[in-house]
């Protein structure tokens, strides 16, 4: 999974690098072969190698293994662990806390029969106390359940097709994790916002104040003039005032 990681973030370069720099081709191929074998699909190692200046939209990969598997549990997805963490990561949104002793999934209806995920994610919001936060998380969870617990597709679950469809809290239809992504790029300036203050907060080594908002706005609507591209959000940190003004703790 770190190798999936690794040549997702290989892909980026700023706008001014030598596009004749050699790339690490080796390692590169080996990656991109083993990846072919966990997740059963062939690859092209011509898409996976070479560099670019890409968009902020590229970072938006949704089926990254990676990520996916530390968004499940051991033996299944999680619709409300995934749910949560685009959320938080990449709209910047997370939800509130869960409520004291939450219920678990029953894995099993009335009638014996077993429940698929999306069925058993229905029953759970009955409940009142549950019903606020599971109508955010569960859509966009729920759109990525073709990805199984280590992020290979898949269209059936326990013997019954996979249902990737749902409605944003917003009343945007998604379906899968195609439509999922379309309606997030939707707003492109949430995510770079999103990304903009991670982005600051592993430069400046510290959390983010209130002070430093308007920073961050001003980094987002300059990379908006630049269709958001990557290196214009680096260009706005590594020029701003709190990071080259920061301080070095003694």
């Amino acid at each position: 999974m770190a190798e999936d990681t690794n040549l997702s973030l290989d892909e980026f370069a700023p706008d001014e690098a030598d596009a004749s720099a050699p790339a690490p081709q080796v390692f590169e191929e080996k990656a991109a072969t083993d990846l072919a074998t966990v997740f059963d699909v062939p690859v092209s190692i011509s898409a996976v190698l070479g560099r670019a200046s890409l968009s902020v939209a590229s970072l938006l990969q949704l089926g990254q293994g990676s990520v996916l598997t530390v968004s499940s549990y051991p033996n299944r997805t999680s619709v409300v662990q995934r749910g949560k963490w685009v959320l938080e990561n990449i709209l910047g949104t997370p939800p509130p806390p869960p409520p004291p002793d939450v219920p678990q999934l029953k894995p099993q209806a009335s009638d014996g029969h077993k429940l698929t995920m999306r069925e058993a994610m229905e029953e759970h919001r009955k409940n009142p106390a549950c019903a606020g936060c599971h109508k955010l998380m569960d859509p966009i969870g729920l759109s990525l359940e073709n990805f199984d617990a280590i992020g290979r597709w898949r269209e059936a679950d326990g013997g019954s097709t996979i249902d990737p469809s749902g409605t944003l809290w917003d009343g945007t239809d998604v379906k899968g994790p195609a439509g999922l992504r379309q309606a997030i790029l939707s707003r492109p300036e949430q995510f770079a916002r999103t990304t903009t203050e991670m982005l600051l907060t592993y430069a400046l080594g510290r959390g983010l104040e209130y002070y430093d908002m308007p920073v961050v706005r001003a980094i987002v609507k300059d990379a908006g003039r630049r269709d958001y591209r990557f290196s214009s959000l680096v260009t706005g940190i590594v020029t701003s005032v709190p990071f080259q003004m920061r301080r070095i703790q003694e």
